[in-house]
């Protein structure tokens, strides 16, 4: 794999986990999810006047996207209200890169080789394991949130996929990019008003300037996986985002000062080799 790719995809990885550090704010997932869509889109229309226009053949794939991204949201919002987070976050992290990179190799006809599939495995095992942070009580399991966390998985292997075939016929992913994270936050408008519209005016008000920080950053991250994945295969591109949940346990770590588990470094060594394994295929 390109040295520059994997970088970039890292550092997009890095991104993801800031913004994620940053939104924390003890809002419901509502409120949150459409504080930083609202933030995202409005970096996006900013870009709109310096982005051509992307491919006629991309745009029913943004539109599946936009859709399927309204899916993600309300799968991951009823998880989350639904189920324990150490229940949902492994199941929806650590099981979609298997997903994208079956459904990859199986419709668009994707080829990778041995030590690619070894480090995909090797990454997700270890994101399901840092993801369980070794505190909770996982053996009590909500059917419901963990059908829901499925289904959250499902969609982000949905997206993953459909972004990766319109980045390519976008004819620019960058453009690609800003459009599809103003149709986001279109679409999110009109979720949020139907869901709660009270809790995400409230949130606007006193959160804005947080939630348009932490859109840039989530464009900034996702923009550079939707080039990623125009260069590189779809499989590993999505593999490698989910090492936003290592960059997000260091930052845990190092500034909220959570304790360093045996647990935790045995799962970082794990990612550590899945990545070792995908740059080397």
């Amino acid at each position: 794999m390109d040295s520059a790719v994997f970088a970039a995809v890292l550092f997009a990885a890095l991104c993801h986990a800031s913004w994620n550090a940053l939104i924390k704010v003890g809002l419901n997932p509502l409120a949150s999810t459409t504080l930083i869509s609202l933030g995202s889109g409005a970096v996006a229309l900013a870009a709109i006047p310096f982005v051509e226009f992307p491919a006629a053949a991309s745009w029913p794939w943004l539109i599946a996207s936009v859709v399927i991204h309204i899916g993600y949201f309300g799968a991951l919002i009823e998880s989350y209200r639904t189920g324990d987070l150490g229940q949902v976050y492994p199941v929806a992290r650590g099981s979609a890169p298997l997903m994208t990179a079956a459904l990859a190799t199986t419709f668009i006809g994707e080829k990778l080789n041995a030590l690619g599939w070894a480090g995909i495995v090797a990454l997700a095992a270890g994101v399901l394991l840092l993801s369980l942070r070794g505190g909770r009580d996982l053996t009590r399991l909500d059917t419901r949130a963990i059908g829901f966390a499925f289904l959250t998985a499902l969609t982000i292997c949905a997206y993953s996929v459909v972004d990766g075939v319109g980045g390519r016929l976008a004819g620019s992913p960058h453009a690609y990019s800003v459009w599809l994270f103003a149709g986001i936050a279109v679409a999110m408008i009109g979720y949020a008003e139907i869901r709660d519209r009270g809790a995400v005016h409230g949130a606007l008000r006193s959160y804005w300037l947080r939630g348009l920080a932490g859109g840039g950053l989530q464009m900034l991250s996702y923009g550079i996986a939707i080039w990623a994945m125009t260069v590189a295969p779809i499989a590993i591109i999505a593999a490698l985002r989910e090492t936003s949940v290592l960059f997000g346990a260091v930052i845990a770590v190092v500034f909220l000062k959570e304790p360093l588990r045996a647990l935790r470094v045995a799962a970082a060594l794990m990612i550590v080799a899945g990545l070792a394994a995908i740059r080397l295929s």
